[in-house]
């Protein structure tokens, strides 16, 4: 027989297993610790004071959550072992992956690294961040957004963007070299870091990308419309929800909480707790000089254009986003102003990878998305609405000059 509890404890998660952890157990146990470890908890106590037998199946758990929680800065605690769990421990050799304490008390952080920023706390967030001496970045300004109500692109209003001219960016983008080739697979894209990542606006979508694109020189972006962000992070961010979750729109006003400056690039890697996002569904390219004969936009027409969402989805899943948020808007200049729609202060565009836990280490940010962009495959791109939710991550931010 096998029982767990689970004690939220003032330093960790403690679990109290109980009984026989074996084939037959491991599984359940397994997603206990998944599920702490999603809910946010990095440094976890498993208790085995009351555990009779323990096989080479029921290690297995506990080595691979250790293995998870190493790589986001986490640890997996052991206490109360009796000497024959002890002993399959140290036999296996594994006894030295895990910190073996005597006692159920106040360690939770101990031996961890500690933060090592400021912090800013309201009633939604807490935030902790570093600055750095990175100079003030630049906006690019790609396409034009006129046509897209009408589904009127051509050939000629492609923006070919050589991929080492953007760091970060959204828009309309497809990959190819000739335009009768990736006509039909325009759809939502951003560059995150160097990397671009798009879904094709076509009957079957699946995410396409290309990693570390800014550093091959013979890689162009084809945009309809967009924008991207040049330049090196001024501000290294983590950031937790107060309240189980935050709203994207919480999160842009937490970051401006950091920066004085009127515009910033967002570059964020996140759990969600619910995501609200939307895509095109079909390629906004004309047909011959065929051309919609009623916005796009429309209410009769909107269904077929776009993929939008009654409820939220992909809670639990971790979410690579980037855009820009402004302070105002309005006080921006006439061009930078079309970028924002529907009075929201924020443009951002997410890639929604599968479940994973996420480092709150400030400085971890780069390795971070590159350890999800290696380890995990990309479901969806979309422009994210204010609503979708987060209960914390890593962000980066990038003061534009406007």
């Amino acid at each position: 027989m096998f029982d767990y509890t689970i004690i939220q404890d003032v330093s960790c998660p403690r679990v109290e297993a109980k009984g026989r952890i074996d084939a037959l157990s491991a599984a359940e146990l397994h997603q206990v610790f998944q599920q702490l470890v999603l809910e946010g908890a990095r440094v976890l106590l498993a208790d085995l004071s009351a555990v009779q037998y323990i096989s080479s199946a029921g290690l297995r758990v506990f080595i691979t959550t250790q293995k998870e929680l190493k790589k986001v800065g986490g640890e997996m605690l052991l206490a109360g072992l009796p000497p024959q769990v002890m002993d399959v421990f140290r036999v296996s050799g594994v006894d030295l992956l895990f910190r073996i304490v005597s006692g159920t008390g106040d360690f939770g952080m101990q031996g961890l690294k500690p933060p090592s920023g400021k912090t800013i706390r309201s009633a939604q967030v807490t935030l902790e961040y570093l600055e750095t001496q990175a100079k003030t970045g630049s906006l690019l300004m790609i396409g034009r957004t006129d046509k897209m109500e009408t589904a009127g692109y051509g050939e000629g209003d492609v923006t070919d963007v050589p991929a080492s001219r953007m760091r970060s960016g959204c828009g309309l983008a497809a990959l190819g070299d000739r335009f009768d080739d990736y006509r039909n697979y325009f759809g939502e894209a951003m560059v995150i870091n160097g990397s671009f990542f798009y879904y094709p606006a076509c009957r079957h979508p699946s995410v396409d990308f290309m990693l570390g694109a800014q550093s091959n020189p013979s890689v162009g972006y084809k945009f309809l419309h967009g924008f991207g962000v040049n330049g090196e992070d001024r501000y290294l961010l983590s950031f937790k929800s107060e309240n189980e979750s935050m709203d994207l729109a919480e999160l842009a006003g937490a970051f401006l909480s950091v920066s004085s400056a009127p515009l910033i690039g967002v570059t964020f890697l996140a759990e969600s707790r619910g995501i609200w996002g939307m895509n095109i569904r079909k390629t906004p390219v004309a047909a011959g000089q065929m051309v919609a004969i009623e916005s796009i936009f429309d209410s009769r027409s909107f269904p077929d254009w776009f993929d939008f969402p009654i409820e939220p989805s992909y809670t639990g899943s971790v979410v690579a986003a980037t855009g820009i948020v402004a302070r105002n808007p309005r006080e921006l200049p006439g061009g930078i102003q079309t970028l924002f729609s529907g009075g929201n202060m924020f443009h951002v565009h997410g890639a929604i990878f599968g479940k994973a836990p996420v480092s709150n280490r400030l400085q971890d940010l780069d390795h971070e998305l590159m350890r999800i962009f290696g380890e995990l495959d990309a479901l969806k791109i979309q422009h994210l609405l204010g609503q979708s939710r987060f209960a914390g991550g890593l962000a980066g931010l990038v003061e534009i000059e406007v």
